[in-house]
């Protein structure tokens, strides 16, 4: 699979569904399209700045909130798969368009959801690495921080992948979102006046908590390149 765009699914159980999705519609700046589904239990985040939407939500069953990824194939066909750590995503049919633009707020500042962070306990780590990149044919590469690769997007693609590997545990692999800002304080501000609280700030990212109880984080690196400033 040579992914031609990356949908990234926030599965949010019945009971915080519409407060999941209220929060997360206001967050990026988008509208929440028709209901869909045998149970009207997707829907897909419109954003209002353009571009082709490539996040959406689902409720589950579920006891806890939790994200997965659609990694979208020229002549693909829906097909659920599982990552060697255990992380389930969808192979599906193909899509694209133009990635939509960063999110302009009051004050100046800009905000982007742009990629998806695979957290992966130490002893799949390697394979997890090895999987994703062979799948994506995306370069793996180092960062900053010996305890995280990244696969480097390609050209127009809306998502990044980060791989971070856990300092402990075991079980299957899972991920949460994070955001690019060109104001991490405003846009956590900003945040906690929607209904999310800070669970950790650390020195280029805040770790944070939506109304449904899924984590997520707010970073310094730019909206527009993904990456972190010099």
């Amino acid at each position: 699979m040579r992914p031609t765009w990356i949908t990234a699914f926030l599965d949010l159980p019945a009971a915080s569904f519409d407060a999941g999705t209220a929060f997360w519609s206001a967050v990026t700046g988008s509208t929440l399209s028709a209901a869909r589904g045998a149970d009207g239990e997707f829907a897909t985040l419109l954003p209002d700045s353009g571009g082709e939407p490539f996040l959406r939500v689902q409720r589950t069953g579920a006891a806890v909130p939790g994200v997965h990824l659609d990694l979208h194939e020229a002549e693909g066909a829906f097909e659920v798969r599982t990552s060697p750590g255990g992380f389930t995503f969808c192979a599906n049919v193909d899509a694209g368009g133009p990635r939509p633009a960063p999110v302009v707020h009051p004050g100046g500042h800009t905000s982007l959801v742009d990629q998806l962070c695979l957290d992966v306990p130490p002893d799949a780590y390697d394979a997890e690495c090895a999987f994703w990149a062979d799948l994506t044919g995306w370069e793996l590469a180092p960062t900053s921080a010996p305890y995280m690769r990244q696969l480097v997007r390609a050209d127009g693609m809306p998502l990044r992948i980060l791989l971070q590997r856990r300092d402990e545990g075991s079980g299957p692999v899972t991920a949460h979102l994070d955001l690019a800002t060109t104001d991490r304080e405003a846009e956590v501000a900003r945040h906690l006046g929607l209904g999310a609280k800070i669970d950790f700030v650390g020195g280029r990212w805040t770790r944070m908590t939506d109304p449904a109880g899924g984590v997520y984080c707010v970073t310094d690196r730019d909206p527009g390149t993904g990456l972190l400033a010099g």
